[in-house]
């Protein structure tokens, strides 16, 4: 079944109401993946593989940070969620994490640098507080969940198009596919919990709001850096700015990248008093493509 025909099943299906999250063990082999990995599309697979070099660290990341949170929390519903989250994320940072050695790596991209800088990022930067008074370090807790938030908004609107997007028409490998489809369900399946967590312990619109306008410009400056990075390193690709944009564009017209413009003004709907991110995708969708993910049940 092609993508948009799953799409379109999978659109009309009842929704199932809300899952019992768990992670999944999955299986990847990336050995004969190629570089370029869409077919006629080089610029766009180099770009949607930026996500491997920075998941892996910001995944860890929410582990660590909902792992402080966690015994903090009252609500056993709430905390069942945050373990299925806590799970899905430990594997998915496991899964791509994989692709830095056996993908990148093995094509002459060396992660090394890029990963060093995430690493700083992620566990000094955004470190837990270890000195200052409780109330100061539960504010800084805080902050960081609401940050993590603002981020999760961001993969579950990615999440909603690795479901729908045309790497399947478009003959791209069934391996890096599955596995951005099968993160990107999950991501959709979870796609409330971090914006939950964050109300439960603090909900303020002051706190949303800043979280964003954080969450958004380091997101696409990282995006930008890392896309650079890659392009760099490339042994087939020399090729300016200009014919960059243009394989960019094209793939976008494509329909193998999101529409930059859609994932930016998704942010205004993040402002929007009463907004919950179950308005984003299909859990119907993503569950279903869960089921079905051949990483998913080869490893079962």
């Amino acid at each position: 079944m092609t993508s948009s025909a799953h799409h379109a099943v999978e659109s009309n299906s009842a929704d199932p109401g809300p899952v019992e999250l768990h992670a999944r063990n999955v299986s990847f082999d990336f050995s004969q993946v190629p570089l370029h990995w869409i077919p006629g599309h080089p610029v766009p697979s180099n770009f949607v593989s930026v996500l491997n070099l920075l998941l892996p660290e910001g995944e860890r990341w929410f582990v660590q940070t909902y792992g402080e949170a966690l015994p903090l929390v009252r609500d056993p519903e709430l905390a069942a969620a945050m373990r299925g989250f806590i799970g899905q994320e430990a594997m998915h940072a496991d899964a791509h994490d994989h692709v830095l050695w056996e993908f990148l790596d093995h094509h002459g991209v060396d992660p090394r640098p890029f990963v060093a800088q995430a690493e700083w990022i992620f566990r000094k930067v955004l470190a837990p507080m270890d000195d200052g008074s409780p109330e100061a370090r539960h504010k800084h807790l805080v902050e960081r969940l609401w940050l993590i938030a603002a981020l999760e908004h961001y993969t579950a609107i990615l999440g909603d198009f690795a479901l729908n997007n045309t790497w399947v028409e478009h003959d791209a490998d069934p391996t890096m596919t599955d596995l951005f489809t099968w993160h990107g369900a999950e991501e959709v399946e979870h796609r409330a919990v971090a914006h939950d967590v964050a109300v439960y312990f603090g909900d303020s619109y002051l706190r949303r709001g800043r979280a964003m306008l954080v969450a958004l410009p380091v997101l696409l400056f990282l995006l930008h850096r890392g896309f650079r990075f890659i392009m760099r390193q490339d042994p087939s690709l020399d090729m300016g700015f200009c014919r960059q944009q243009y394989h960019y564009f094209c793939g976008v017209h494509a329909g193998v990248l999101p529409k930059m413009r859609k994932v930016v003004m998704s942010t205004f709907s993040y402002f929007r008093p009463g907004f919950h991110p179950s308005e984003i995708g299909s859990t119907a969708q993503a569950v279903a493509y869960l089921a079905s993910s051949p990483a998913a049940r080869n490893a079962g």
